[in-house]
């Protein structure tokens, strides 16, 4: 008889695997646990016998199984907010404009360099609580708010200490090359060496999982991002960009030059950079809380990635500036509202490809030898997360494999 640390009986489950149904879906499913992982998820009448007396069992009459959510782009660390620009902005200045006079991230880094680890532990684990209630169990948490190699050594630290006492998986990626700190003021390339010189010293206390740039006419050109993804790479490091977020300069195309995980926002992407992208497999995460936020106009380039095969993730880009949403569900409903992407696209977004746009193969979906990450909900169609938020109907969180308490 198989042995199983849980068995959930009588669910559908959206395995959002390829097995030919919409979200790989099985209509009258079980599941079963062992050791922190899946090891069966098919039709309740194939699974295994096993010893029911001994095993719990959950039976979950008829709700839906879907693998634990990722948010696959956030900067979640950081400290002050900026709805004085939210104001401005109403009132007309750009992007760009509030950038150039002091605004932007550059005052976010002098908050976030002002605050304690203490401070942005608990900012971050109220974040994580907020996400953990829609059933997301992976996120990504960027650097990107120090700046110089303390502060950001202290935010990647902090990262790991929330890994620590937070159900939430956590991945670390570094962000250095984010925007240009005062003390490089007209001196972008100065930045790139510290930048560069920053990678080994967090590399060798842990605390680095990938490398991302800001590739833009206000970030870093495409050479200047180039040095940071030899220098990664160097390392072992994989790399991902913010890319064709204002304008084309080819940040995607870098990314995959390098094999790199991902290039994000992608409004202005064009065909080659596309190209390029599928190529190279690197996967291509929409942030529809930005283009919303900032009321952009130019919309990512839909029609290419499906021809081409791009793989779509979807993630919140949780961020005081562009979108201060910690909401994946609402990210879901925006994915398909303003992008026109279906809520099978989406939730693949938000599941297998978030997982290939972090570099995992261990999760995101519901199927033998993954993770046992996965949410219970009470839906009658997985497309409902897609068309409501506001009110989670998570009604059960497994994370390893064990029933997680809900903040």
């Amino acid at each position: 008889m198989a042995d199983f640390d849980a068995v959930w009986l009588n669910a559908k489950l959206a395995t959002m695997t390829d097995n030919g149904s919409p979200y790989g879906a099985i209509e009258q499913g079980a599941l079963a646990v062992k050791d922190g992982l899946i090891v069966y998820a098919g039709p309740q009448a194939e699974l295994p016998p096993f010893d029911s007396l001994v095993t719990p069992l959950y039976d979950v009459q008829g709700q839906w199984l879907l693998p634990g959510l990722i948010d696959c782009h956030t900067h979640l660390l950081y400290a002050g907010n900026r709805a004085n620009e939210f104001e401005l902005r109403l009132q007309g200045a750009s992007y760009q404009q509030i950038a150039a006079a002091g605004g932007g991230i550059a005052s976010t880094v002098r908050a976030t360099r002002d605050a304690s680890e203490e401070a942005l532990f608990k900012l971050g684990k109220d974040r994580l609580n907020a996400l953990l209630r829609e059933g997301v169990t992976t996120v990504e948490i960027k650097s990107g708010y120090g700046l110089d190699l303390a502060n950001e050594q202290k935010l990647l630290e902090v990262a790991a200490l929330l890994e620590q006492h937070h159900p939430t998986s956590i991945i670390k990626t570094f962000l250095g090359a984010h925007a240009l700190p005062p003390e490089f003021k007209d001196n972008a390339d100065g930045y790139i060496e510290a930048v560069c010189q920053m990678l080994p010293a967090l590399q060798q206390l842990g605390l680095v999982d990938a490398v991302d740039i800001f590739c833009e006419s206000i970030g870093f050109s495409v050479a200047q991002s180039r040095k940071v993804f030899a220098a990664a790479t160097a390392l072992g490091l994989p790399v991902k960009a913010h890319a064709e977020q204002l304008s084309n300069l080819g940040g995607s195309a870098l990314v995959a030059e390098f094999g790199g995980l991902s290039a994000d926002h992608v409004e202005y992407l064009d065909e080659a950079g596309v190209a390029a992208m599928a190529k190279a497999g690197t996967v291509a995460v929409l942030l529809p809380g930005a283009y919303y936020f900032l009321r952009e106009t130019q919309l990512p380039p839909l029609a290419l990635l499906r021809q081409y095969q791009v793989p779509i993730a979807v993630a919140s880009d949780l961020n005081p500036g562009t979108s201060p949403f910690c909401s994946l569900q609402l990210m879901l409903n925006m994915a398909c509202t303003l992008f026109r992407l279906t809520p099978e696209e989406a939730l693949l977004g938000v599941t297998r490809h978030a997982a290939t746009a972090l570099g995992l193969k261990d999760r995101g979906q519901l199927q033998a030898g993954m993770r046992a990450d996965f949410g219970c909900y009470a839906i009658t169609q997985p497309a409902e997360l897609c068309y409501q938020f506001g009110v989670s109907p998570l009604k059960q969180l497994v994370v390893a494999g064990s029933l997680c308490r809900l903040p």
